[in-house]
């Protein structure tokens, strides 16, 4: 016998939002979505709604925006919810008392094959150090963060030329048909959970502006994956130093050039509308890029407004 789900979603980015389209549109009862509280953004400091927001406001459905989770208020309006599932999405760690409230559980979609990458970043770090392969994890909510019993995963290749940014959608495509078949087992009461181990585990730490730049000293492999792992943000950056002034930069697209030379990492060669950022082991070719206080633009569109001189090197 089907269970009748009275489902309340958690998240606030887009990859949340768009597995709450999913969930809406195979017309499963949200009662209510919890999302951040709205936060100044832009020149104007005009409030920001999140896009789980946005989405929830578009279909009609009961938002709540708590700034304490704690709070016995926001506790009585879930409870008066009749809530028994929670389905949770990129949103904060939730307290105890909210994650054991559902009859059901709380799981949480993460875009990781966990017991990898457990954190705020996975997706980043997964392209940053390499992989070949991620993937999804829906997982019952314990006490500490990502390490609750596996209910399902999938996984997914990471192709040479993904970025962040098409990471990320892929997995939300991923993600939304995890969320999706998550729910109909436990719908049909006929979840198998299996236990995390805790074995070699990489992780997955919040990315911040300042461990973003470019280490020129790596290999060309290691810098590719870098600007991958962080395009389109918080994208990686380095110095300009050119006619002495340092420049900001952010480089966002770039592909690889083998060879060998005696250069001085960091040094740069411009020739037939191309840039060439030199590295031990080859080249670094950018494709786009941006200048602090510029927009984001193609390399030969640079060049063709911006001179870099001779004696410009990147740092």
């Amino acid at each position: 016998m089907k269970r009748d789900l009275r489902i309340v979603f958690m998240g606030t980015p887009d990859f949340a939002a768009g597995i709450l389209k999913t969930l809406v549109e195979d017309n499963y009862n949200i009662v209510g979505v919890v999302t951040a509280p709205d936060k100044p953004a832009g020149r104007g400091r005009k409030l920001h709604e999140s896009a789980v927001k946005q989405y929830a406001k578009s279909q009609n459905l009961n938002i709540l925006q708590p700034t304490n989770l704690k709070s016995e208020i926001f506790i009585n309006d879930l409870k008066a919810l009749k809530v028994n599932l929670q389905i949770v999405v990129a949103f904060r760690m939730l307290p105890k008392v909210i994650w054991q409230l559902p009859t059901y559980g709380t799981f949480n979609l993460h875009a990781s094959l966990l017991p990898q990458y457990r954190g705020a970043a996975p997706i980043n770090w997964a392209i940053i150090n390499g992989d070949k392969t991620t993937g999804v994890t829906t997982f019952f909510i314990e006490e500490k963060i990502d390490t609750g019993e596996i209910i399902l995963q999938e996984e997914i290749a990471i192709e040479p030329n993904d970025t962040a940014g098409t990471l990320h959608d892929k997995l939300m495509q991923l993600g939304s048909i995890v969320t999706l078949k998550t729910v109909k087992l436990i719908e049909n009461n006929k979840v198998v959970t299996v236990a995390q181990t805790s074995n070699d585990l990489k992780e997955a730490p919040k990315i911040f502006s300042e461990t973003c730049r470019i280490n020129w000293n790596d290999s060309l492999g290691n810098i590719q994956n870098f600007i991958r792992g962080l395009s389109p943000y918080p994208a990686a950056w380095t110095i300009l130093h050119q006619n002495n002034q340092e420049i900001n930069v952010k480089i966002f697209k770039s592909y690889l050039e083998f060879s060998s030379h005696s250069l001085k990492n960091g040094a740069i060669i411009v020739s037939n509308k191309t840039l060439k950022i030199v590295v031990k082991n080859g080249y670094l070719v950018v494709e786009e890029l941006q200048l602090a206080g510029k927009k984001k633009m193609d390399i030969q569109s640079l060049l063709n407004g911006f001179q870099i001189a001779e004696t410009a090197y990147f740092s």
